[in-house]
């Protein structure tokens, strides 16, 4: 059996593993939803973050549960003028974990800019369906 090839080009193992990548945070609607939370550090009204993150009631209720599950972000409920009124705020756990995330995230444009720059050099891959021999025309039975 050999040793794999160490080569100066090859990259480390896991290079592009991105394990900062928070799986609680990654997803579409809980990223809106911190974000908004990172820009109202006083919180936002339950109806206001709804229509922020284009959310429905029940979806954007599931997504806040996780997230005060995982204490990213901390629930009031309350009163206000005698209605019922829910305001969500974003904890210093969260905030520490989003802007972890975004450290992360922005090592993964890093990377994707020089892989697309290094590709760039290298030529662009051909268009679909072309190869050595030219166009490719599937043949229909």
């Amino acid at each position: 059996m050999s040793k794999p090839d160490n080569d100066s080009k090859s990259e480390p193992a896991g290079r592009f593993a991105y394990d900062g990548l928070d799986r609680v945070i990654h997803e579409k609607a809980r990223l809106g939803v911190l974000t908004s939370l990172v820009a109202h550090p006083k919180g936002l009204v339950f109806g206001d973050l709804k229509q922020m993150c284009g959310l429905t009631d029940g979806n954007l209720s599931r997504h806040l549960q996780v997230l005060d599950e995982a204490g990213l972000i901390a629930i009031e409920k309350g009163y206000d003028h005698n209605r019922p009124q829910t305001v969500c705020r974003i904890t210093a756990q969260g905030r520490r974990r989003y802007l972890d995330y975004l450290k992360v995230l922005e090592q993964v444009v890093q990377d994707a800019a020089s892989a697309a720059k290094a590709g760039a050099g290298r030529g662009a891959a051909p268009a679909r369906g072309t190869g050595p021999l030219g166009p490719r025309r599937l043949k229909l039975a």
